[in-house]
């Protein structure tokens, strides 16, 4: 009621901050927080300071008590405490007293009602105390609180239902309401201010207003019967939704139409019977069975009929507030007055209107007196019966004009609620009809200003504009009063609402009301459908992106609801409101806080003004204007900017600024004498009141005043005093950013508005000497399309700018109020949102400038604003006499860059408040230094624009050159000229004329008919020695083009130079756009990122590149895009591509691109790369000279996962030449061979999907000559082909079981032979047993070494080799560290391809050589090249890793799939071979010192090996080895054979299948058998057998059931062979389970011994059938196949062989 919380941010976050850690600018606590208190406004009155141990942060103030919070969280009360029963009952308010029941709680936040209090603790808990008659304490069952007590507030839509966290509190006389940390109104206590659908008294639980739930409200404030809130407007989307045409009770239409010959009369006063009543007790009660549904409104401009506020209401509480009712729509659909004379009323003084405000008593209506009794009448008689009676008498009721004055401003509440009637309807009917006839036949006379000067800015006809009075009949003079009072109102207000968008929201509103523009008259139709200018809004919607949260918002609505006998609603009558009510002419006024007294209301707007309304009973509203039932400006001196209020109950305190920055006072009220202060209430002989606020003389005593509070007759000050000057410096800036506001909103009211009407109004008048009509030119036509869009975007930087500034104007106010502190200021914290602001509102300006933009506006300025532009001077400042418009308006305009300075001075200022080591002086230093920066760099763009200005305007006619004025463009501003011959183009023409022209953006060369500009982003400038010349040249570089230009002097020269390059390094940096133009550097750097056009290069012409440039040339990172649709993007190097690209090229034919993704050289494909073509083939590998040629793979195909073909191999020229294999998934079959010019020539193996197998010649793509033919049963042909699988001569046909034919064949395999020859069966006659004629494989295959030379020779070359082995070491290693290097660069520049950081840690130890010395390869030494080999094979991006990568993935597409053939076995087992040996030639070209295959490397005798291989004596089966052997197996396997492991040994598998087989089944039948019985079986010794075996840590002994338990360690470790992929590492196993076995058998004997093989291997055979090897003979196999040489005759070979007797023993156990 009587208090207020400040502000939009929360109070219990301002609380908890407020003094926590004071600046070292702070005053000392016992300065500040000072409380000083009073009654009345007399010269006498001499307010008393209370002393308090701590500062007070907060107070509140009831009808005859008051409520302290002070620093740390304590309470303290004074005043009448009739709650307190057996303690003191009062306290003086010099001595408050501590609520102790608060100690232990850390309150953040008092309220005070007219007879209870409230606080809220720092955890958002709400506790109560005081009067609870009417639940005003939220406590059931208490009719008075003595102490504070705590509240639940819980909500009970969520389960378990949780806590409601409180923000702020505030108290009348019956309610309370709380806004939670939601942004949520919960109320508690009695009455319709409660904004609850109820019909039960008190409400004792806190419940939740669900009228308001959905937004965000910002701060509630209670009257004594009434309630506000603040809430923040929704967003557009939200506020624009569809509007019902029908109520949701009645289903009766909403709006009703009467269409006339000329206009159309529209109401929407629906009234609905079905709903609620209002007792005499201010109970509601609601229609028997109606439950009170509820509806959120979705916008203030959302017409509000009787379902608004709770569908049903009774007439007499139905929401009526729409202050267009009943609207005339004529003349583009806008509401018009009636007469001549009462546009001519609008040019009278303030004075005039007030005395026509309060009526006149010539009017031709009736009285008062006469509107009430039929009002009255018509309200006692049932509705029904009205209308009855109405409809029999066959006319509507029409009282006569001259006895009824309907638009009495105290008469309209009661209007609308009862018009319902037709009688009443043909009333309104008739009587606007008259009225818009009367306007149509003036409109066309009405001037332009006279429009202005009725309706500008805030014209109660528009929709949202304040002056409208609901129920009121258009064209009345009453309603004109208001609507001109409003008018004028308006211009002091400064309200940043757009009147454009207003109309253009009226007019929609008005033409767009669902279901009935049917009825809307054609001829208004047509009026209406005019084109208009495009609307440019004033009001950013939703602020300023960036700002964010940073910044309070201004885009604010007040909604009210509660009792309003008095008119504290602001709706416009006396009606009581339920729910929540917007005030919708307030919802454009910007309004930043809220307060209530008992009957009268203020609302404090951004612009430092106050709205009131209400009780004016003693003039507490500061105005005497009447009605009182809607908001209006209080009356304040000129230049009193109002920043905080408050309203007790028969009076109002204004906190405010004036011609200086200390904090004045004002009053505005009922006077309290000093012998009249004891008396009752009642008797008022005691008091006087004020017409309009009067300066409290005493408050220039109080200091620093920061926040007032008022509460019954009582007022508070809360006043800080400033000791280091901190306080008032900071209330000095506070102070001039309200100041700053208020003057860019005036210019945006009273210049740039009128402006942007002109371009909307085409408005005709007559001339006052012939009486001919003439048309104003339109703004549009005046500026021109160019300058009008400028315009439109001057205005929209103008608005966001002044739109910041009220924010952070209402920011720094709140700042005042709670956070004295220098981190609070935002214009430090977040600069950059100022910064940018100012800069794109300085370029908007400049633009419109160098257009010529200003010099055009002047001529429709002139015609609006008169010869004598005083306004225009006042508001630019100027005082020069006889200045042109156009200078005016420029310098109107940038004159908000002059605040700039006072950023820059007033934050110096505060930095003089602290030491100079502090932090905060350092933040204030820096913000003062950024704005005073961009101050200087903001002048020195206004001096470019008028400069250009000035050069476009002077353009030199003389010069006729062809298109040169097509340059001028808004952001160009000129440097430099050369009209006066100081350059010239060397060897030009005796003749010729070269004109160069320096922008910002471009040099311009301009000659007679033709002009070339060059951009300045690709222009290099040098200049050229004078070497004992008189020659003053420049050499000029662009991408196309390079000239030399000649000074007439040396000056002049430096000066084009320093221009240019100057000019460039801007240009390149973007300072032209943005930044505060810091130092300038010598020259810009000559390396540089810019997009060109080429328009002369025959291979680039009209492509555009868009990247890294060197001296004119494409160089780095670009892309370049033709015409036709081609995309290069990548590296260039002197202008051509070079190094790594992407390039996309669109096919003719196809409607797909083909896209080459890899190296570039020298402008060609060239290097390794992917190629997608666009017929769906794929080609991955080398390129060059924009050819396929090197090692690569073509899939063929649509799609990769199902592709015909693929060909992996070698390319020259783009053809198919050299070893390559070609896997035909379509046939089945894979090519193994040699290639020429895409076709098979030479040997090759082709193997298909059923087992065929063929090895020989290949001629013209087809088996031609001698080849080998097996089948799957082993079936052999040998001899001559002709075509593929087709016989053809001389041959031999073996059979499986070995007969063979020997003579000639033809036809083709599997479809029938003829043989012409012998037939041999040489079992019959050999009695030795011929071993059969066996075919030896791969005798007519492609040698091992010839497979793949591609992919080894092009990792010679990546070495800087031209041919294997040929090449300089130190180049290689050079190559290496390059080539890691650049693709490290690369990763690190591209972020999908990152690397991890120790990934960056092994590339860089990979570009460094481990053999730093030359000399023999120690075992140190060894170790360091073989670590760095398994890391460099591990890397893609090295050579060696690419290798490895390459022939991994050739091996597999070899061996896998088709080629998965045993008979390939042997062919794949050569091809690893090959690969070790040309790998280990790559390894001892990078580590020379390597010694070859077999070589040795010495071991030093101290080895821990050779210690360790001498102890064990039970294992030594040879000597210890004088070194190691170096072999390409044991460096290189290791790396390569894990890679190509499954491939490999599926071959092995399939080869040893049927052997494999036997082996398994024989494991299978032995291991059946228990341990002991198996022992026995295998002949193995009894000594041998284990008596004991551990079993889960215990040792349990051997019996004959026992089963996998002997031996167990040494077969578990038997069983990892097959988890191995080396021999070596396989070996290793052999030798572990030799171990294992060995320590089994000493524990068990308990001696040492020695193995005899005899011995060994019955154990052995034991352990591996327990083993159970699956493919123990591929295993076996492949050790034999690839084990290292220089072991196969020592300890491990040993060991293997008795491994493969095993196997072979297993296999025969079934036949011993």
């Amino acid at each position: 009621m009587h208090q207020h919380c400040h502000g939009q941010i929360s109070v219990m976050e301002s609380q908890r901050k407020r003094y926590a850690a004071p600046s070292s600018g702070e005053d000392s606590s016992g300065e500040r927080g000072s409380l000083h208190t009073w009654k009345g406004y007399s010269c006498s009155v001499t307010p008393e300071r209370v002393l308090l141990s701590r500062p007070v942060l907060q107070a509140a103030l009831g009808m005859r008590h008051g409520v302290l919070l002070v620093e740390g969280g304590q309470v303290y009360s004074f005043g009448e405490f009739r709650w307190k029963q057996s303690q003191v009952s009062e306290v003086g308010p010099l001595k408050p007293v501590l609520e102790s029941a608060l100690s232990g709680q850390c309150v953040v936040a008092v309220a005070a009602g007219s007879f209870h209090s409230g606080a809220v603790t720092e955890d958002g808990g709400v506790h109560m105390w005081g009067e609870n008659s009417f639940g005003q304490c939220g406590l059931s069952s208490l009719t008075v609180v003595p102490n504070p007590t705590p509240v639940a507030i819980m909500d009970p839509d969520t389960s378990p239902p949780h806590t409601i966290r409180v923000l702020e509190l505030t108290c009348g006389e019956q309610h309370s309401l709380a806004l939670s940390a939601q942004h949520e109104v919960w109320a508690w206590g009695s009455g319709c201010q409660l904004g609850l659908v109820t019909t039960i008294f008190p409400v004792w639980k806190p419940q939740k207003v669900e009228h308001l739930a959905g937004r965000h409200v910002l701060q509630v404030a209670c009257g004594a019967f009434h309630s506000l809130a603040l809430v923040r407007c929704l967003p557009p989307q939200e506020a624009r939704r569809p509007l019902p045409d029908k109520c949701g009770q009645c289903n009766q239409l909403l709006y009703t139409m009467t269409d006339k010959e000329d206009h159309v009369i529209i109401s929407d006063s629906h009234y609905c019977p079905l709903g609620v009543e209002l007792l005499a007790d201010g109970e509601a009660r609601l229609e028997p069975g109606r439950s009170p549904p509820l509806r959120l409104q979705s916008s203030p401009s959302e017409p509000l009929s009787s379902h608004t506020s709770a569908p049903g209401l009774h007439p007499s509480i139905t929401d009526h507030t729409d202050y267009e009712r009943r609207r005339t729509v004529a003349q583009n659909g806008e509401i018009l007055t009636t007469r001549d004379s009462d546009m001519r009323d609008a040019a009278g003084t303030d004075s005039d209107r007030t005395v026509g405000g309060a009526g006149s008593q010539n009017s031709p209506y009736p009285d008062d007196q006469a509107v009430k009794e039929y009002l009255k009448k018509l309200s006692d008689t049932s509705l029904a019966e009205e209308t009855a009676k109405m409809t029999i008498a066959g006319a509507s009721f029409q009282p006569p004009a001259e006895n009824l004055d309907l638009l009495t401003s105290d008469l309209l509440p009661g209007v609308i609620p009862v018009t319902t009637s037709s009688a009443l309807n043909s009333l309104v009917s008739s009587c606007a009809s008259a009225v818009a006839e009367r306007v149509v036949s003036t409109c066309e006379a009405l001037s332009l200003k006279k429009r202005i000067n009725c309706y500008y800015p805030g014209v109660g006809g528009v929709a949202g504009a304040p002056g409208g009075v609901p129920g009121g009949f258009p064209g009345g003079p009453a309603e004109e009063r208001v609507r001109l009072e409003e008018s004028m109102q308006g211009k002091k207000s400064c309200s940043t609402g757009d009147i454009r968008e207003e109309e253009a929201e009226g007019l929609s509103r008005r033409l767009s009301l669902p279901g009935l523009l049917s009825q809307v008259s054609p001829r208004l139709l047509r009026r209406a459908s005019r084109p208009r200018v495009r609307v440019v809004p004033l009001t950013p919607v939703g602020g300023l992106p960036e700002a964010g949260e940073l910044l309070p918002s201004l885009q604010t609505e007040v909604w009210s609801w509660g009792r309003g006998e008095e008119g504290q609603l602001g709706h416009g009558d006396n009606l009581p409101r339920l729910q929540p009510l917007c005030i919708k002419c307030l919802s454009s006024k910007e309004v930043v806080l809220v307060a209530a007294g008992a009957h009268h209301s203020l609302a404090l707007t951004a612009q430092s003004q106050v709205f009131s309304w209400g009780s004016n009973s003693s003039g507490q509203l500061g105005h005497m204007a009447c009605p009182t039932t809607i908001p209006r400006l209080a009356k304040l001196s000129e230049g009193i900017r109002v920043w905080d209020v408050g309203a007790g109950a028969q009076h109002t305190l204004l906190l405010a600024d004036g011609d200086c920055y200390q904090p004045i006072l004002y009053y505005s009220g009922q006077q309290v004498r000093e012998a009249a202060q004891d008396a009752p209430q009642d008797q008022t002989e005691g008091y006087s009141y004020t017409q309009q606020p009067v300066l409290l003389p005493f408050c220039m005593n109080l200091g620093y005043v920061s926040g007032v509070f008022a509460g019954g007759q009582s007022c508070v000050a809360l006043a800080d005093r400033n000791v280091t000057g901190f306080i008032a410096s900071l209330h000095e800036l506070a102070a001039a950013e309200r100041k700053f506001y208020c003057k860019l909103s005036s210019v945006k009211n009273h210049i740039l508005r009128p402006l942007l009407d002109l371009g909307e109004n085409y408005c005709s008048r007559y001339s006052s000497a012939g009486q001919r009509p003439w048309v104003r030119e339109s703004l549009g036509t005046a500026l021109g399309p160019a300058s009008t869009v400028l315009l439109q975007s001057l205005a929209r930087c103008y608005s966001r700018l002044c739109h910041l500034t009220g924010q952070h104007s209402a920011l720094l106010t709140a700042n005042l109020r709670r956070r004295r502190e220098v981190k609070s200021l935002v214009m430090l914290e977040h600069a950059s949102i100022f910064l940018d602001t100012y800069n794109e509102y300085c370029c908007s300006v400049g633009n419109f400038l160098v257009m010529g933009g200003f010099q055009a506006l002047a001529k429709p300025s002139l015609d609006f604003f008169g010869k004598c532009p005083e306004l225009l001077q006042r508001l630019a400042e100027s005082s020069e006499e006889n200045i042109p418009l156009s200078d005016l308006l420029v310098a109107l305009f940038y004159l908000p860059t002059r605040h700039l300075h006072e950023y820059g001075r007033l934050l110096l200022k505060l930095g003089t408040c602290f030491e100079v080591s502090s932090v905060d002086y350092q933040k204030l230093q820096d913000g003062c230094s950024k704005f005073e920066a961009l101050a200087l760099h903001l002048k020195r763009r206004r001096k470019e624009a008028e400069y250009t200005y000035h050069f476009w305007k002077s353009f030199p006619g003389k010069m006729t050159v062809s298109g040169l004025d097509s340059l001028r463009k808004p952001p160009r501003r000129l440097i430099c000229e050369s009209s006066n011959k100081a350059l010239t183009l060397q060897n030009s023409g005796r003749f010729s004329v070269n004109w160069f022209i320096l922008f910002n953006d471009a040099l311009v060369h301009a000659q007679f008919s033709t002009h070339h500009v060059f951009p300045l982003a690709t222009l290099w400038v040098e200049p050229i020695t004078e070497e004992n010349t008189d020659l003053y040249g420049l050499k000029v570089i662009s991408p196309e083009e390079t000239f030399t230009l000649l000074a007439c002097s040396s000056m002049e020269k430096a000066k084009w130079l320093r221009s240019i390059n100057q000019a460039v390094d801007q240009a390149m940096s973007g300072a032209g756009q943005s930044g505060s133009g810091a130092g300038q550097r010598a020259e810009p750097p000559i390396s540089r990122t810019a997009s060109y056009t080429f328009y002369k290069d025959s291979r680039l012409k009209e492509a555009t590149y868009e990247g890294r440039w060197l001296a004119g040339k494409p160089n780095g990172r670009g892309m370049v895009k033709w015409l036709d649709g081609r995309i290069y993007t990548g590296t260039f190097k002197n202008g051509l591509e070079d190094g790594f690209g992407d390039y996309v090229m669109p096919s003719k034919t196809l409607n797909l691109n083909d896209h080459y993704q890899g190296h570039w050289k020298e402008g060609k494909m060239h290097g390794i790369g992917t190629y997608k073509y666009a017929t769906g083939e794929l080609y991955e590998g080398s390129f060059q000279d924009n050819m396929r040629h090197g090692h690569g793979m073509l899939r063929s195909g649509t799609l990769n996962s199902s592709s015909p073909s693929v060909f992996i191999g070698q390319w020259v020229h783009d053809k198919k030449t050299g070893y390559g294999v070609f896997d035909d998934i379509t046939r089945g079959e894979k090519y193994m061979g040699m290639w020429q010019d895409d076709q098979r020539q030479g040997t090759g193996v082709i193997v298909t999907q059923f087992g065929l197998y063929y090895e020989g010649a290949f001629n013209n793509n087809k088996m031609q000559g001698t080849g080998v033919l097996l089948s799957e049963d082993n079936t052999t042909y040998e001899g001559e082909f002709s075509e593929d699988w087709t016989l053809n001569g001389k041959g031999v046909l073996t059979m499986a079981n070995g007969d063979y034919f020997e003579g000639t064949f033809t036809g083709e395999w599997g479809s029938g032979l003829k043989v012409s020859g012998s037939f041999f069966k040489p079992n019959l006659y050999d009695s030795d047993g011929d071993k059969g004629r066996a075919v030896k494989l791969g005798r007519l295959a492609v040698h091992p070494e010839e497979k793949w030379r591609a992919v080894f020779e092009e990792c010679w070359m990546r070495l800087g080799c031209e041919a294997p082995g040929q090449g300089e070491n130190q180049r290689a290693w050079e190559n290496i560290s390059v080539a890691l290097t650049t693709s490290r660069r690369q990763h690190r520049d591209c972020p999908e391809m990152n690397l991890s950081q120790s990934h960056n840690i092994t590339l860089e130890s990979l570009e460094f050589n481990p053999q730093q010395h030359v000399g023999p390869v120690t075992m140190e030494k060894y170790d360091r090249i073989r670590h760095y080999l398994i890391k460099a094979c591990d890397t893609p991006l090295h050579p060696l890793g690419r290798l490895m990568e390459t022939l991994v993935a050739v091996y597999r597409m070899t061996y896998v799939g088709v080629g998965a053939n045993r008979r390939l076995l042997l062919q794949a087992v050569n091809e690893i071979m090959s690969y070790l040996a040309r790998i280990f030639q790559l390894a001892r070209f990078l580590f020379p010192d390597l010694p070859e295959e077999g070589g040795v490397i010495p071991e030093p005798s101290s080895d821990p090996q050779d210690k360790k291989d001498s102890n064990c004596a039970d294992t030594q089966l040879e000597s210890p080895k004088p070194g190691r052997v170096v072999s390409s197996s044991s460096l290189l396997l290791p790396v390569l054979l894990p890679r190509l492991y499954p491939p490999l040994f599926t071959l092995y598998a399939l080869e040893k299948e049927r052997e494999d087989d036997v082996y398994w089944e024989c494991v299978l039948r032995l291991n059946k058998q228990p341990d002991m019985a198996l022992l026995a079986f295998l002949g193995v010794q009894h000594k041998f057998w284990p008596v004991s075996v551990p079993v889960l840590g215990e040792r349990t002994e051997v019996v004959s059931s026992t089963k996998d338990a002997c031996f167990a360690s040494a077969t578990e470790t038997l069983q990892q062979i097959s988890t191995t992929f080396t021999p070596s590492d396989k070996l290793q196993v052999i030798q572990l389970t030799f171990e294992e076995i060995t320590k089994e058998v000493v524990s068990s004997l308990e001696n040492s011994f020695l193995w005899s093989m005899d011995d060994l291997f019955p154990v052995f055979l034991y352990v591996v059938l327990r083993a159970r090897i699956r493919n123990l003979g591929s295993e076996v196999s492949l050790i034999e196949d690839l084990m290292d040489p220089c072991v196969q005759h020592g300890e491990h070979g040993i060991m293997f062989t008795t491994l493969k007797a095993c196997y072979y023993q297993i296999q025969h156990e079934k036949t011993t």
